[in-house]
This record gives structure tokens, sequence and C-alpha cells, in this order.
């Protein structure tokens, strides 16, 4: 049977646990009491359970998020040599390494490679992926170079800074890529000194124009530049010849060699780091 919302419910049957017979008859309002009954004395009035007694705050449980300290990040000192399994390997080495290149070189994603292939807990942070970070406002070099596209690069290249610290100081590997000219020493390689220390290892990726022209038409979106650009960046690259920082000519090796051939000259680079 279905009864209205608020209505009393009927009694169990006869017989029920907990149920007086003729506790209630027909008719009879919940609550009634039979003439020359004693009323039923009321309830208590509801007393507030009393307040908990002072504790000292409790350390955060294992279960909770932000339980964990990570050390701060501060300047990145030169790394020792590394632990080698190869003459020529960075073994079990915490890296901070600068990777240099034109567009088109290839050195995001053979930084990308490298960092998936170590051994060692290794990040890679792309100067292009944090530059467009930036959604509403993207100040895009391709519609020209100002004040807005020069104070979003720096930004982006000190915010690179900052997460390489972090993670050099909880003991993961950085690998930053950046077109760094040589032309602008100010800006480039001593802007990234400032933003993560004297042990950042720097490494050009300079192929052959043919071939940074040919990876750079197969590119889409607002990173494919024009020939005439593509040409101009590798142009003032070329600078880099001379410097004393390691290059490395990747115009006939894959992805895959090339990974090895940076590893290998940054296992050099530990044991004498260049002047820079």
């Amino acid at each position: 049977m279905q009864h209205a919302v608020g209505a009393p419910l009927p009694p169990p049957p006869s017989g029920a646990a907990g149920w007086a017979q003729g506790a209630q008859h027909p008719g009879q309002h919940p609550g009634w009491v039979a003439p020359n009954q004693p009323v039923p004395p009321a309830p208590p009035a509801h007393q507030p359970p009393p307040p908990p007694a002072h504790q000292p705050p409790q350390p955060p449980s294992m279960e909770t998020t932000g339980h964990i300290q990570l050390p701060p990040g501060g300047p990145v000192p030169l790394p020792a040599p590394p632990a080698a399994t190869t003459p020529a390997d960075t073994g079990n080495t915490t890296l901070a390494v600068l990777l240099i290149g034109p567009a088109g070189a290839g050195k995001t994603t053979v930084a990308r490679y490298w960092a998936q292939s170590r051994r060692m807990p290794t990040s890679h942070i792309s100067l292009d992926d944090v530059r467009e970070w930036v959604c509403s406002g993207f100040a895009d070099p391709q519609g020209g170079w100002n004040d807005h596209s020069e104070a979003q690069y720096r930004l982006a290249r000190r915010t690179c800074g900052f997460a390489a610290r972090n993670f050099l100081a909880n003991g993961i590997s950085c690998i930053v890529d950046d077109a760094v000219f040589p032309d602008r020493p100010v800006v480039g390689l001593g802007g990234w000194k400032r933003h993560v220390g004297p042990g950042l290892l720097p490494v050009v990726l300079l192929p052959g124009l043919e071939v940074v022209l040919e990876r750079n038409a197969a590119r889409s979106g607002n990173r494919r530049l024009s020939d005439e650009e593509v040409a101009r960046i590798h142009g003032r690259m070329a600078g880099w010849y001379g410097s004393g920082l390691p290059i490395i000519d990747n115009s006939g090796y894959d992805v895959a060699t090339t990974a090895q051939v940076l590893d290998d000259v940054l296992a050099r680079s530990i044991a004498s780091p260049p002047a820079w």
C-alpha cells in the first residue's frame, strides 16, 4: 500500500519485536495518551558534546599530499666524473645539458630521445614548449621580433632554468634545448649560466643547411619558418665554430646515433669541461 509523504506508517505485524500490543488504536494520533494515564516525561534537552581537549598539531599523514620535502634548487656545480660502464658513457652522473641548434637541427627530438634512453632519471625541457604556454597574447617572432617576443623568450628561458634547477636538486638530470646565438652571449649562454649554474654543459647540434631546410619543410604551424629565415639562422649558428664548444654535425645520423654521439661528447665534457 502506498502512503502519502509524511503520513504515519502502519504498525508492523502482531507480535513484532519492540511494538507494544494495543499501543496505538485506529484513529489515534501518534503520541496520543489515554485518559488517566501519566504523561511520559519530555526527552532531555540536547546537550552539545564537550569541546575536544587541545592537542598539538600532528605531522601530515603519509596518505596526504604535500608530505615530501623537496630540496631547493640552487646553482648547478660541475658534475663529478661519471661511473661509466664504457670508455665514453655518462654512466650514473646527474647532468645539466644545454643542446643548442638552429630550427630544423633535430635538437628537440634528439634531446627527448637521449633523456628517454638514459639509465638515470632524466627530464627534457623544450624552450619552445615552455614559450607556448602563453596562449592569449603569445608573441610569435614570425610576426616580427619586438619587445614582446623578446620578453617572452627571456621569461621562457628563466622558467626553464627554474625547472632545471629543481629537477637537478632532486637527483633528476635535465636537458634543455634552445636556439642560442653565438653573437648574443649575454642573452644566450650568459643567461643560461645565470639561470642554471656553471655546471651546465652546452653542446651544439649543427647539420648542413640542406638537411635543416628539409626538416623545417616537414614542420607545421608556427614552428615552420621560411627558407630565408632558416638560412639566416643557420648562418648565424656557424659562429659557434671556433667557440670551443663541442659541435655535432648530425647530417648523416639518425636520432639514435645522434643521441649516442651526444652521450660520448658529454662524457668527454665532464672529464674536460669546455670554457664558456
